[in-house]
């Protein structure tokens, strides 16, 4: 039995990704490359070298497989990882279209169906 209370289930993945900072108006804060650590239907768990202000909206751009994916999504927090002085930051996405949201689905199944 698992104590995990998260709406989706996360899947451990790591793709590279680029994204873009915002704020509400829109402006461009900062842009970078990072990676995922987790990923479900509904956020993602990603690994920064810099920090990741959860003021700000963010773009994403993921890689899964010979397939680029751009999210949307809130940074719900961001902290600094002791051992190797990066960054972990918690993504929920935001405004998805069925097709995405299809594309997400089915990454995660195959991911999961490929750890077994």
């Amino acid at each position: 039995m698992t104590n995990d209370k998260r709406e989706y289930q996360r899947i451990s993945s790591l793709n590279l990704l680029n994204f873009t900072l915002m704020d509400f108006e829109k402006n461009i804060i900062s842009q970078g490359m990072g990676r995922t650590i987790n990923v479900s239907v509904g956020g993602i768990l990603m690994e920064t070298q810099s920090i990741v202000n959860s003021k700000y909206l963010i773009k994403l751009s993921i890689g899964f497989e010979d397939d680029i994916i751009d999210l949307n999504g809130n940074v719900i927090y961001c902290k600094k990882m002791i051992d190797d002085n990066t960054y972990q930051s918690g993504i929920k996405f935001l405004e998805l279209t069925d097709s995405t949201i299809d594309m997400l689905k089915q990454y995660v199944l195959a991911f999961k169906a490929a750890q077994f």
